[in-house]
């Protein structure tokens, strides 16, 4: 396992493939948040709604747009990606808990999709955008 191990690590920490595994991983992790903050702009009323529904205020609606969208779109461009990242991942394990937690198979699945996309955008906290990424312009 160890050798595995070792292949896999020097495959993706050299320096022609990390940057776009780095940047794979940017666009995989933003495009989820990106749509789905369009869908709650294109049809706000039934997003607004469906909130309401489960005794979330409609009020909170545009900060999660916000979030979501504006946060989706931060993580693309490699833009203060930890904070983006960072504000996604709390975003993620906030919707599991309020709009996830039911007891039937569809909110289970929801739930246990945001906490894998909460552990994705941790490791993203932790190593950054990496090399094709406004962040790293700006240093």
């Amino acid at each position: 396992m160890t050798k595995i191990n070792n292949a896999i690590e020097k495959v993706i920490q050299h320096p022609k493939i990390f940057p776009f595994a780095s940047l794979l991983m940017r666009v995989m992790i933003s495009v989820i948040f990106i749509l789905s903050g369009l869908g709650k702009i294109f049809q706000y009323s039934s997003n607004a709604g469906y909130m309401e529904s489960m005794g979330v205020s409609s009020a909170l609606l545009p900060l999660a747009i916000m979030v979501e969208f504006g946060g989706g779109l931060l993580v693309l461009i490699g833009f203060q990606t930890r904070l983006a990242a960072f504000l996604l991942f709390g975003f993620s394990l906030v919707a599991a808990v309020l709009f996830h937690s039911g007891s039937d198979m569809n909110s289970q699945i929801m739930f246990m999709k945001n906490i894998s996309m909460a552990g994705g955008l941790l490791a993203l906290v932790i190593f950054g955008a990496g090399s094709f990424s406004v962040d790293e312009k700006l240093k």
